[in-house]
């Protein structure tokens, strides 16, 4: 059997149109012969859409509209997206997931996250929240809190190298998969994702 070919999966644990690509991601590993390489990549909402209290009328719209849109395409999925309530910052999530990678558990980690921060039942800044469901998936959580400890040694070096890789991916937002060095945004991209594999002859 010839390798698979890599697409990368450019994605933050509090964008829910992220949550939303995950299983489809997935599913493409079934469908032709692909990996997935999950990159964390950070958006600065307070940026683009201004922060929750100070926000203009119009952003403030369009930020609704889209958890409204995201909670269509939850709930035809049987997912349950409870906007947050407060713009949370994903940066403790990326480190103790770049622990469960470490120890080949990505993706299990990354689903409990999901599904539980979107139900409003796990706190993504809370390192014991974070730490416990490393434990529940019998994770080592030392390397995490040591990353906690001295963020500069290696946790934030390391994910800066994530962000990098995304410059240079001309990667502004998430869900966005890249392959061939052409890239689709968001989770509704993801029928054309599939054209351009069939058309790289990848389908299994």
């Amino acid at each position: 059997m010839t390798d698979s070919t890599e697409i990368k999966f450019y994605f933050a644990y509090t964008s829910p149109f992220a949550y939303l690509a995950m299983e489809p991601a997935y599913a493409l590993e079934g469908s032709h012969n692909v990996r997935l390489r999950f990159i964390p990549y950070g958006v600065n909402i307070r940026r683009v859409y201004g922060d929750t209290p100070t926000r203009s009328h119009h952003d403030d719209l369009k930020v609704r509209y889209l958890y409204l849109d995201a909670r269509r395409f939850a709930r035809e999925r049987g997912l349950t997206i409870y906007p947050p309530k407060k713009i949370y910052s994903a940066r403790f999530a990326f480190y103790a997931g770049m622990c469960a990678e470490d120890q080949g558990l990505l993706r299990p980690f990354a689903d409990r996250v999901f599904e539980r921060f979107w139900r409003h039942e796990l706190d993504v800044e809370s390192v014991d929240a974070l730490s416990a469901i490393l434990t529940e998936m019998g994770a080592s959580t030392d390397k995490f809190l040591s990353y906690i400890g001295d963020e500069n040694a290696e946790a934030k070096p390391r994910l800066k190298q994530c962000f990098a890789e995304a410059d240079r991916d001309m990667v502004f937002g998430v869900p966005t998969f890249v392959i061939d060095n052409e890239r689709f945004w968001g989770h509704d991209r993801i029928d054309w994702l599939i054209k351009k594999l069939d058309a790289m002859n990848l389908r299994r």
